[in-house]
C-alpha cells in the first residue's frame, strides 16, 4: 500500500498537468487510507504537494504567456485571505466531536472526509458534464470580467482550500472561463498559478496551527513523484482530447468520492 501510495503521486501531478485540477481531490485520500495520515494532517500536507505541483505547472503556463494576472489579482487577493483564516482560525475551532448520535460519533477527521468527498461529487458532476461555453473562447478572445463574481467566487474558493487542502482547480477553471471569459488554455494556466498561491498561503495556516511533528521526508518524496507527474500530464494534454480526459476524469473522481462516503458512515 505505502509503494502504491507513492506511485499515484505520479497521478496527482498528471491530473493537475492535464486539465489543470484534481491534485488535492487524489492527494487527501492516497495520504488518508494508502500513507496512513490523519485526515487533518492530510488536508494540510495536500496544500504543500498541490501547491509546489501547481507552482512547477504555473511557471511552464508563464513562459508561454497562459496567465491572465489580471485574474490571479482579483481572484488570488481575496481567496488567499479567507483560505489563511480558515486554515488558522476556522479550522482549530472544530470541535474532535462534531456530535453523537447512540454509538454513532462524527469526529473532526470524519466531518472533514465527509465535506472533501461531497466536494468530489459536485466536482465530478461538473466535470462529467460537457462544457457547452467552454469551446466559443477561443485562444484569441479577449477576457471580460464580472469583477463581483470573481472576487466572491474567490473568497469562496479560499474558504474550500483552507478546510479540506483542496486547491480549488475544479471551481476556479469555471470561474476564469464563465466570469472572465477566458480561454480554457489560459484558463488552465492561471488556475495552476492561483492554486499554488493558495496552497502556499493554506500551509502557513496548518504550519502555524499543527501541534504534531510534520513527516518532512513523506512529504518531499510524494511531492517530487507529483512534480513529475504534472510534467508528463502537460506532455500527454497535446496528446488527448480534453473533453474526453475530464469526463473519464470526474466518473472517476465520482467514484471516489462515493466510496469515501460510505467507508465514513457504514464501513
Amino acid at each position: 500500500m505505502f509503494t502504491a501510495g507513492f506511485f499515484l503521486a505520479l497521478l496527482v501531478g498528471v491530473s493537475l498537468g492535464l486539465v489543470g485540477s484534481g491534485g488535492s481531490i487524489l492527494t487527501v485520500p492516497i495520504l488518508v487510507y494508502m500513507l496512513g495520515i490523519d485526515p487533518v494532517s492530510a488536508t494540510g500536507y495536500s496544500l504543500f504537494v498541490v501547491g509546489i505541483t501547481s507552482l512547477s505547472g504555473g511557471i511552464k503556463s508563464f513562459y508561454h504567456q497562459k496567465i491572465e494576472f489580471k485574474a490571479v489579482l482579483f481572484f488570488g487577493i481575496p481567496s488567499v485571505v479567507t483560505v489563511y483564516l480558515t486554515r488558522a482560525f476556522l479550522m482549530p475551532l472544530i470541535p474532535e466531536t462534531i456530535f453523537k448520535i447512540r454509538d454513532f460519533y462524527l469526529t473532526k477527521p470524519v466531518f472533514l472526509m465527509l465535506i472533501f468527498a461531497v466536494i468530489m461529487v459536485l466536482a465530478s458532476v461538473s466535470m462529467i458534464r460537457p462544457c457547452k461555453d467552454c469551446e466559443k473562447y477561443a485562444d484569441d478572445s479577449k477576457p471580460d470580467f464580472n469583477y463581483l463574481m470573481i472576487i466572491l467566487m474567490g473568497s469562496l474558493v479560499g474558504v474550500v482550500t483552507g478546510l479540506v487542502g483542496a486547491g480549488g482547480g475544479f471551481l476556479i477553471i469555471p470561474v476564469l472561463v464563465f466570469f472572465a471569459k477566458l480561454p480554457m488554455k489560459s484558463a488552465v494556466g492561471t488556475s495552476l498559478f492561483i492554486i499554488a498561491i493558495n496552497s502556499a498561503i493554506g500551509f502557513i495556516g496548518f504550519v502555524a496551527s499543527e501541534h504534531s511533528a510534520i513527516d518532512w521526508n513523506l512529504l518531499i518524496k510524494f511531492t517530487l513523484l507529483a512534480v513529475a507527474g504534472i510534467f508528463i500530464g502537460i506532455f500527454l494534454s497535446g496528446k488527448i482530447s480534453g473533453e474526453k480526459l475530464k469526463t473519464g476524469f470526474g466518473w472517476f473522481v465520482l467514484v471516489m468520492g462515493l466510496y469515501i462516503i460510505t467507508k465514513e458512515l457504514i464501513l
